[in-house]
Parts: structure tokens; sequence; C-alpha cells
């Protein structure tokens, strides 16, 4: 058995690692970096957590900060215009999962061939060439973008996340400060820490997993279910948001190395249609996915509850796995993970979507790496079950 592994050349972890973005910067030799976010990021000010110690070392950055919150293909070609109108040499993608995946995307379609388009790129195609290294700092405790080999853009004309994947989208190196995450609010820490539990919860019941993407799950679960509510309660609890952040790129590491699986590749649609948050939509549909899933992969999902701590080491697996999905449940509960009708989507607009969310679903491959293996009908029924009851 051959294994294949997968991760950025370095990682800085650790509260005030920002500050090291310019040595970082120089150890690969990069010197002129375009820095990809968000307009909010601009605008508060916390722009300057990256652009300040890069100017203190003479390092010149320009910004693209049109990025959305759902990537979108045109807002990836205007970033490659903005990059082709000077000689910059790498990428920063800085903030949540959208400007890292923005960031990823401009470095793959920059290195496409003459008349190519994201959707060229959209799996099963390999998009393994990027034009220039990135380099992503994440500002939320969830996403894992910064350690992945995967990125997801909306494709406006048909209204689909087309899943990425490939070494173009693989970061050379991520700065992981937690202490950037201080100011973000209760609801995006739900929905992003609730997507890094999916992250790593779905990478250890994938029929893709294996034992080196198993070490990185079996560290980042813990992690997240120990901490998750405390940096959902108390914000500025720095061991709380320490510990999300690291759950967060171990879970990264291990989904890059694994896969997702049916959440996934459910909730991507739930976003291109509703606009629903990704980690928000994730979150929506884990119980209902998980219940569904629970037979056919109860050792696995029992071994996620131990770990997790959510069940006694002696503990049965079938009692174990039912521990998981009362504990999935209540987390919900707790954080309030309002179902698809509560956020606002009507009945007749789910009603209509069903059938397309099902095969966009389908299409992107990721339910075929679940335990149980859903069918078109079934994934509308599960559809059709969480639109009420998201817990």
């Amino acid at each position: 058995m051959i294994l294949s592994l997968v991760a950025p050349r370095k990682l800085l972890i650790g509260g005030g690692a920002v500050q090291q973005l310019p040595h970082l910067l120089r150890e690969f030799g990069l010197t002129h970096p375009l820095v990809v976010t968000d307009p909010w990021i601009v605008s508060s000010g916390m722009i300057d957590r990256v652009l300040a110690p890069l100017a203190e070392a003479g390092i010149a950055a320009k910004t693209f900060s049109d990025t959305v919150a759902d990537p979108t293909d045109t807002v990836v070609a205007a970033g490659v215009a903005l990059l082709r109108q000077e000689h910059f040499d790498c990428l920063i993608g800085f903030g949540g999962g959208s400007p890292m995946d923005t960031a990823k995307a401009m470095a793959i379609l920059a290195a496409a061939g003459p008349g190519q388009a994201m959707r060229d790129f959209k799996v099963p195609a390999s998009a393994d060439r990027g034009a220039m290294p990135v380099i992503c700092i994440p500002t939320t405790g969830g996403t894992g973008s910064e350690a992945t080999r995967f990125t997801v853009i909306t494709d406006t004309a048909n209204d689909e996340k087309m899943l990425i994947a490939g070494l173009g989208a693989l970061p050379l190196a991520a700065v992981v400060d937690y202490e950037l995450t201080f100011s973000v609010p209760p609801r995006i820490t739900a929905d992003t820490g609730i997507d890094s539990l999916t992250h790593a919860l779905e990478a250890f019941v994938s029929r893709r997993a294996s034992p080196l993407s198993d070490i990185y799950a079996r560290a980042a679960m813990p992690l997240i279910a120990r901490n998750l509510r405390k940096a959902f309660a108390e914000p500025r609890d720095a061991e709380a948001r320490s510990g999300m952040m690291q759950g967060a790129t171990l879970a990264g590491l291990a989904f890059s190395n694994s896969s997702v699986a049916l959440v996934h590749g459910m909730s991507r649609p739930i976003g291109a249609h509703f606009h629903v948050p990704h980690g928000l939509s994730n979150a929506m549909l884990l119980p209902a996915v998980t219940a569904f899933g629970l037979e056919a992969g109860r050792a696995r999902y029992a071994e996620a509850a131990r770990i997790m701590g959510f069940a006694e080491e002696a503990t049965p697996d079938a009692v174990a796995a039912g521990q998981l999905l009362a504990e999935l449940r209540a987390l919900n509960a707790e954080l309030g993970v309002p179902s698809p009708q509560r956020f606002g989507i009507g009945e007749a607009e789910w009603e209509a979507a069903l059938p397309t969310m099902a095969a966009q679903a389908l299409a992107s491959g990721s339910p075929a790496n679940n335990p149980r293996v859903p069918d078109a009908a079934e994934i509308a029924a599960l559809y059709r079950e969480a639109y009420s009851l998201s817990r």
C-alpha cells in the first residue's frame, strides 16, 4: 500500500506569529506579495496586522480586497487581471476561507492556458499548477483552507459551488495566529468551529481515510470538542482560541489527505442557491447526515465519540455512536444553529431546488466517500429532513 501525504512546506503556529511574516517571505526568496483579503478587513484596519510588519521590513505589498463571502469565478478573474499588472511573486490569502480560497484560485487561473476558465478545473479535473506560491493567514478558527489542496469557487453562470482540487491549491506556507481571532463574533465562531469539526469527523469516517490522515483527524477532534463551546462563550479566552486554531489546521490536513464526504457534498449547493455561509450549512446538515451513515460507519463513529470524550473507552460501539449523534444535536442547540426554515428559506423555494441540489451534490464526488453512499432520492430526503430540524 502506497500512502500519500500533502502539506504546506512550513507552518508557523502561535500567538503573535503574524509578526514573523517578513522573515517567512525572505526564507522563500519572496519580495513582492499581493495580499488577497475582504472589504471588512480593510475597513476595520485589521489589514495592518499584515501590512505593517511587511512595511517595517521594507517589503512593498499591494492589496486586492474585492473578495466575497462565497468566492466566485468573476472575482477570481478580476483578481488575476490585477495580478498580471505587476510582477508579483506570491499571493497572501488573509482572512477567512473566502480570501484564502480566492487566492488559491487566482494562482491556478493565472497559470491556465488561453481561453481556460475556473470551470475547467472543477473536480474530477486536477488543478496541479499554480502561477506562484500562496501563503495563507487565517482569521477564523474553522475552514482549514490554510493547509489543504482544495478551493471552492462558485460558477456564477450555473449557480454551482465547484470543488477544485490539486497541488496548485496547496499553500506554500501558512501563518496560524490565534490572536487574529479574538474579534471574531460568536456566530462566526460557532459556524467555522462546527465546520472544522465536520472536516475532522468526515476525514475520519471517509472511505478514503488512511493511517496518515487519521493522525491529523485524531489530533484535531479532541481539540475542537474541548474548546468550541468556550471560544463561543468567551471570545477572548486565549487557550480556547489557540485550541480551535490548531484544531482547524489539523482538521484541514486530515481532510486534505483523506476527503470530506456527504455533509460537504450537500452543503455546497445550499450555499450556492441560498447564500448560507458554508460553516452554517454544514452545521445544519451534520446531525441528519451523521444519523444517515451511523450504522454503516458505526465503528468509526464510535471511535470518534471516544476520541472527543463523548463516550467512555469501554462503551460499546452502538452506544458510543449514539452518544456522538446526541452530542452533535446538543452542540447545534447550544450554539443556536438554525434550520434552513428558521434561516429564512421558503419551503417552496427549498423544495423546487432539491433536484438540482441533489444532482450537484452527487456530481461533486464527496457523497461517494461517505460510509453509506446515497442516491439522489436519499439526498433529497435528507435535505427535506434538515429543512425544519437542524438538531
